[in-house]
């Protein structure tokens, strides 16, 4: 199993920044794939950012130029830089991790989600 602790989430202002951790339970080299989904109420989760294997990323279009998704490799840790925040930015976001487990399933693991709410 792997275990997702996120910080960072708050109230900003539009145009202001915010910067999302996700500290993972594993060793990020043995996490397949992670990232950052939001969800943002009556709406679907969607994917916001992600490694998906190595150091390749994948963004959301909404959020390309604006975002970007890090990670400290010896801090097991992930991070979300967001950038010229936009109200429609508002959602509940979640670390995901991906991983294998012994049986060669690939399993799902999800942060507790933290609340980032940016005002006009």
């Amino acid at each position: 199993q792997v275990q997702l602790v996120e910080s960072g989430g708050g109230l900003v202002q539009a145009g202001g920044s915010l910067r999302l951790s996700c500290a993972a339970s594993a060793s990020i080299f043995s996490i397949n794939a992670m990232g950052w989904y939001r969800q943002a109420p009556g709406k679907q989760r969607e994917l916001v950012a992600a490694f998906t294997s190595g150091s390749n990323t994948n963004y959301a279009d909404s959020v390309k130029g604006r975002f970007t998704i890090s990670k400290h490799n010896a801090k097991n840790t992930v991070y979300l830089q967001m950038n010229s925040l936009k109200p429609e930015d508002t959602a509940v976001y979640y670390c995901n991790a991906r991983k294998y487990g012994s049986n060669g399933v690939l399993y799902d693991y999800w942060g507790q989600g933290t609340q980032v709410t940016v005002s006009s």
